[in-house]
């Protein structure tokens, strides 16, 4: 039987008294960590169950426990980097700048990270690309995010006055539609041999259109 921890001394901070010990990783976060690596080396075709259930050290009956098909665990994979993306909009989001700001920055933002992973991770992003154009569910909750986002700008916008919006729900339709070149992946994907210099300036004179149309309400 271990020794009974010593007793700590009048304001000795907890922190220095106790060994951490860093938590084993569950087998899904496993799986998800070996499937990453496949599908960076390999990409999406490369990838099987099989393989990432032997480096994982079981079977993939057992791979299937957790990940009912190759493209929910792919999907998986997808979400991980997703759900990053989506935190730093919500940084945006909240942030105490004007929501007209905010608008620019969120646009700007969603469309530089799937740029950069395109060109850094093109792997990952053909996941996220072929999910959306098949709207698979992993597609459909990041688009629900996104919408979530948007939505609270553009209310803080008709709040604060900035945006004259007799419509809110045909001006935030409007907002995805006018950016869709920049922020769609399949898009994107298009438009990937495109100088990113020039990229940046049309993304830039969208935005401004679309700053327009909400503060003065022309839709």
């Amino acid at each position: 039987m271990p020794p009974a921890p010593k007793p700590l001394r009048p304001g000795q901070p907890l922190r220095t008294s106790l060994r951490t010990r860093a938590a084993p990783a569950s087998a899904d976060m496993r799986i998800l960590a070996i499937a990453a690596d496949h599908l960076a080396r390999l990409g999406p075709r490369g990838v099987t169950v099989v393989a990432v259930a032997a480096e994982a050290g079981m079977t993939h009956a057992n791979v299937y426990r957790y990940f009912p098909s190759k493209d929910t665990l792919l999907d998986a994979v997808a979400g991980r980097w997703l759900r990053t993306v989506e935190a730093e909009l919500a940084r945006i989001a909240d942030a105490p700048d004007p929501a007209d700001d905010k608008i620019e920055r969120l646009l700007t933002a969603l469309a530089t990270a799937q740029r950069e992973t395109l060109a850094g991770e093109p792997n990952l992003f053909a996941v996220h690309r072929d999910a959306a154009i098949a709207a698979r569910p992993i597609a459909r909750r990041h688009r629900v995010r996104l919408r979530s986002l948007v939505e609270r700008v553009v209310e803080e916008g008709i709040g604060a006055g900035t945006f004259l919006i007799r419509d809110r729900e045909r001006a935030i339709a409007y907002i995805f539609d006018a950016s869709y070149r920049f922020t769609h992946p399949a898009a994107i994907q298009h438009d990937a041999e495109l100088p990113s210099d020039i990229v940046k300036a049309r993304l830039s004179g969208v935005i401004h259109g679309i700053q327009k149309v909400l503060r003065t309400g022309a839709l």
